[in-house]
């Protein structure tokens, strides 16, 4: 319990949502809020003014979305807060399901105008597997969207979340004139392209004010008290105790972009988030409050600085303190080591920290000694579950186009799927390289960031496999015999596992009923297991 101050001073949580919501807008401003940044930057149409401090990889800055989940840490009111803004894309989601296993709370954005969209019911269910308690933010309350009632029962519906309004709008599009805060009586004016400040806010105790008609008109004022009416009758005051439990959702309106609505919800927030949590180890249920040091490593990122060839593996603290040069043992080598410059994070600015507690994300400078999920403690062998990894989809041989770089590219390769957003398979007794992932998108930064950070020049061949399987046998000659007869379909990963590239699903269910001493598996976490 040495450390129950540190760990109730801390908040670490994700901000989530489908592409182009406004979620890395939404960021930037919360670093605002915090002091973290002066100006935020813009992204609008694809043409980067200035890149948005949350999106450091070249290509992000290029194309305006988030590929790489980004770690920032800025404190507000007397809370330190570690942020972690995730990449929005479906063909990123491997990112962002990992991110969410290393924070304690959600906050889900959703576009008032597209409301609930495919990736953010995907989100919401990896949030309710590990009843994550989420805060959901209605963005862009200023353009002509959904009716706000019709919007909130979609929500509901299509995520299977219930609800809890904390603001209320007055309009939207071109007409919306604020928010009223249910839970302070205050009424929040909204002109657009301003900051939301003191001056704008109006304390209405008793909505029968005629305060309220001359501030909104008198159409809007009654539209109001009928709507406030109303969801005071169904929702009443939050129950905190659920939303910590995951089963109801505060809601906020507002506009990112112009910096509305998102000082209610930060200032709700820093009240109600859940600071840092027990977690479930492969042994036992690890106390959160437990004096021992232990963290486990979510990230891995290649070149966070081009200039200097850096390699930086993501460390959330789950109990304990962590110490600058002090020891720690590395659970899967079996080894003890040490950091002499742990990092936290604001985006691409890092600083030097001598400690850091629960709830915290630490960069540790790596030189390929980490692998996602990696387990570091003060001496104890466990790791901790729930880390997902994922059978890749689609499948494609990597073609040197140089091979004056092949060093180069093979450096490249090993490096980026380290990081987890593919896996690299060499075809059985020759070294053919397969790159598999998730989506088509993910081929297109590997591409990009081969060539941009290690000057090696590729293209991809699509290969006509299904799924991949990681085999293993209790009979050694069976597996041997196995590998032999289907060589053209056997891979090894990176750590020299056997992987069975399979064709179809008929292939894959042909092969499993005809070998049943080899046991097919969809995620190399077997090896884990096994160590």
């Amino acid at each position: 319990m040495k450390y129950s101050n540190e760990i109730s001073k801390r908040r670490s949580f994700a901000i989530i949502s489908h592409p182009d919501a406004g979620k890395t807008t939404l960021t930037e401003k919360l670093l605002l809020f915090g002091g973290a940044i002066q100006t935020a930057g813009a992204v609008k149409s694809n043409k980067i003014k200035k890149h948005a401090t949350s999106d450091f990889m070249e290509i992000e800055r290029q194309r305006g979305i988030s590929v790489a989940t980004s770690v920032m840490s800025f404190e507000y009111k007397g809370i330190l807060i570690n942020l972690l803004d995730t990449p929005g894309h479906k063909d990123f989601a491997e990112d962002t399901y990992r991110t969410l296993t290393a924070v304690d709370s959600v906050i889900l954005v959703i576009d008032s105008v597209n409301g609930v969209e495919a990736q953010t019911r995907r989100l919401m269910e990896v949030c309710r597997m590990r009843d994550t308690p989420v805060i959901v933010f209605v963005n862009k309350m200023d353009r002509d969207g959904k009716n706000r009632f019709d919007l909130l029962e979609e929500i509901e519906k299509e995520l299977k979340l219930q609800l809890h309004p904390m603001t209320w709008p007055i309009n939207s599009g071109k007409e919306f004139k604020g928010v009223y805060n249910l839970d302070e009586k205050s009424l929040v004016l909204f002109t657009a392209n301003t900051k939301g400040v003191d001056e704008d806010v109006v304390k209405i105790n008793d909505l029968s004010d005629t305060l309220l008609d001359n501030k909104l008109g008198e159409r809007d004022a009654s539209i109001l008290r009928e709507d406030v009416e109303l969801v005071d009758g169904v929702h009443g005051d939050l129950n905190v105790a659920d939303y910590l439990a995951g089963k109801v959702a505060p809601v906020f309106f507002g506009s990112a972009v112009n910096n509305f609505g998102v000082k209610e919800m930060l200032d709700t927030f820093i009240h109600i988030a859940p600071t840092p949590r027990s977690r479930e180890t492969t042994v036992r249920t690890l106390d959160v409050n437990e004096d021992k040091f232990s963290g486990f490593i979510f990230k891995i990122h290649a070149n966070l600085d081009p200039k200097h060839r850096d390699r930086i593996a993501f460390l959330r603290v789950c109990s304990g303190k962590f110490e600058r040069n002090k020891y720690f043992h590395h659970v899967r080598l079996d080894k003890d080591v040490r950091f002499s410059n742990p990092y936290t994070f604001l985006a691409r600015d890092k600083d030097v920290i001598e400690e850091a507690y629960p709830g915290d994300v630490v960069g540790l400078f790596d030189t390929g000694n980490f692998k996602i999920g990696d387990t570091l403690t003060e001496g104890e062998d466990f790791y901790f579950t729930g880390i997902p990894s994922f059978s890749p989809e689609i499948f494609k041989e990597v073609v040197n186009k140089d091979p004056m770089k092949t060093k180069q590219l093979e450096k490249g390769l090993l490096q980026l799927t380290d990081e987890g957003v593919a896996q690299l398979f060499t075809q059985f007794g020759g070294n053919k390289k397969i790159i598999g992932c998730v989506g088509e998108l993910q081929f297109e930064v590997i591409q990009y960031r081969l060539l941009q950070e290690y000057s090696a020049s590729v293209e991809f061949r699509a290969q006509a496999y299904y799924k991949a399987c990681w085999i293993t046998s209790k009979d050694p000659k069976k597996l041997e015999d196995f590998t032999r007869f289907k060589s053209s379909n056997i891979a090894t990963d990176k750590d020299g596992h056997l992987v069975y590239l399979a064709q179809s699903e008929w292939f894959l269910n042909t092969e499993r009923t005809n070998n049943p001493d080899i046991e097919f598996h969809f995620t190399s976490e077997i090896h884990k297991e096994m160590v």
